[in-house]
């Protein structure tokens, strides 16, 4: 680069030098014919301007043999300056110089660089290109020609993270970048030393993690799909089968979602058929057995029930089942099912498939729009019960607690679930199955009504075993077992037992999560 630079330098010398030969040779060739227009210094160097330029005014012209062959040659000249000129306007209109001159006039914008372009990469881009009307939506790598132009403004640029962080010079807010190809962190040049610069990153994940440390975040489109799925279409009192076809990425999410929060009733027993391959998801909570009945349907606890099998043979459990959730991991195949369902199946419950393309008449979930949004993948709100649910905490003891970004990846989704269990509770409070989101003023109705109600000793109590049931949930399954006292590094506690075990001191602690209700209504 430097010897680049020295080259650079060295023809600009000669050219300079050049020139002002041609303009004193002009000038000393001009001067003393008495005829000559060009009698100054200066009269010659507004000459050369005037023909390289190609203006031509005609208020000075050469007389003299020598002056006229200056002339011929400031011609020539002016004709390659403007080729080059004209090649050097075109060149930088189609490099990334002009993208970057743009940028520089809207520095105090929030800037959105994405790695790629892609489905979910335009997706996110334009939905947040709707809600933020100061975006400015970068792409770091070159249009391709074939490519459909975005709806929205943007700037294909082909450059590193740092390159734009540079061009912003700390101006407005952090820049945010995303990685929207899985697990891209690991292996995208881009994502080098991103922890070291001024941004927020967000990169899409398929390890489970939601934080890493710093400014990196990490982001999980399965969850973010299965969380949005059992907030859309909550457990109903009346289903008791469910049956879930497709056991990849998608579905593990949802089936784990519905074992954390999909609690409505101490006296359910609600049986999940899943069909799909359950080894490793088996190996790795080795103790669900405690909470649910494995293998076999139950009438005292809900039923986990893993089919190696294939799913058509099960005519009568498909016949029968109050929901059918279609979820594999590859979308063809997932509307291959819901076809050979309806063709050849009389069904009497609901057919819920995951789909990114829409067609009336299909109950379908997790399509791009609704899982690639600001608030799926900055948790802008999504999060906020929890992290109102954690700063409620905090203020109500006396010891020192740690914040939401200093909370490990356990205790933040500790929060997160019970937050999601708020719907349910508010569900149950309310006597409203219909209620699938929920405001300050929903909230606060909820939490009246459990004042009221909790006056009944046999009420409060029923509270107090359906909370202690999510939290068990919780906990076994992220492995932790029962233990005479509280070891994080050994995940034992001494509650992980049967409600009836407990004592009257640790029976009432249960009350603090109905009780956030009321908190989280005022901070809402």
């Amino acid at each position: 680069m430097k010897r680049r630079k020295k080259i650079y330098l060295y023809m600009t010398s000669v050219l300079l030098f050049v020139y002002i030969g041609l303009i004193m040779l002009l000038y000393f060739s001009e001067y003393t014919d008495s005829s000559a227009t060009i009698r100054t210094f200066g009269d010659a160097f507004w000459y050369s301007l005037v023909t390289l330029t190609t203006v031509g005014y005609g208020d000075l012209t050469p007389v003299t043999p020598l002056g006229h062959g200056v002339g011929v040659v400031f011609l020539f000249l002016s004709a390659g300056m403007m080729m080059t000129l004209f090649g050097a306007v075109i060149s930088f209109i189609t490099s990334e110089g002009f993208p970057f001159l743009m940028l520089g006039f809207q520095r105090k914008k929030n800037w959105y660089y994405f790695a790629d372009y892609g489905a979910e990469a335009n997706t996110l881009a334009g939905n947040i290109y709707k809600e933020d009307p100061d975006a400015v939506i970068i792409y770091g790598e070159k249009r391709d020609e074939q490519m459909e132009f975005p709806d929205y403004p943007c700037l294909f640029i082909s450059a590193s993270p740092a390159r734009i962080v540079a061009c912003k010079k700390g101006v407005g807010s952090r820049c945010k970048v995303f990685l929207m190809k899985e697990n891209d962190i690991g292996v995208n040049s881009r994502a080098i030393d991103l922890h070291k610069l001024p941004v927020e990153v967000y990169a899409r994940t398929t390890n489970g993690q939601d934080h890493l440390s710093g400014n990196i975040n990490f982001f999980h489109s399965y969850d973010c799909c299965a969380r949005q799925y059992w907030r859309s279409r909550p457990l109903l009192s009346q289903e008791n089968t469910i049956v879930l076809i497709g056991f990849g990425n998608y579905g593990r999410c949802i089936l784990e979602r519905a074992i954390l929060t999909n609690i409505i009733s101490v006296n359910q027993h609600v049986a999940y058929h899943i069909f799909g391959y359950s080894k490793e998801f088996l190996a790795m909570h080795s103790h669900l057995q405690e909470i649910f009945s494995l293998g076999e349907e139950s009438e005292k606890m809900d039923s986990l029930i893993f089919h190696d099998e294939f799913w058509e043979n099960y005519h009568i459990l498909l016949e029968m089942a109050d929901r059918i959730i279609i979820c594999p991991d590859d979308e063809p195949e997932g509307w291959n099912i819901f076809w050979r369902l309806h063709k050849y199946y009389k069904l009497s419950g609901q057919i819920h498939l995951h789909s990114n393309r829409k067609a009336p008449g299909v109950s379908y979930f997790g399509t791009n729009e609704d899982i690639y949004t600001p608030n799926q993948i900055m948790r802008t709100s999504l999060n906020q019960a929890a992290i109102t649910i954690n700063e409620i905490f905090r203020k109500s003891v006396s010891y020192p607690t740690l914040s939401w970004d200093e909370l490990d990846d356990f205790h933040r989704e500790s929060k997160i679930t019970a937050a999601d269990h708020i719907l349910m509770k508010i569900r149950i409070l309310l006597k409203d199955e219909t209620i699938t989101d929920f405001n300050a003023d929903t909230v606060e109705r909820a939490y009246q009504k459990y004042c009221e109600t909790r006056i009944e000793e046999s009420v409060q109590d029923m509270y107090r075993r359906l909370d202690h049931l999510r939290w068990l949930r919780f906990y076994t399954f992220y492995n932790w077992t029962y233990g005479p006292a509280r070891n994080d590094a050994a995940r034992q506690h001494p509650m992980l037992c049967s409600y009836a075990e407990l004592t009257a001191e640790q029976k009432k602690e249960r009350d603090a999560a109905w009780e956030l209700l009321g908190s989280i209504s005022v901070e809402l």
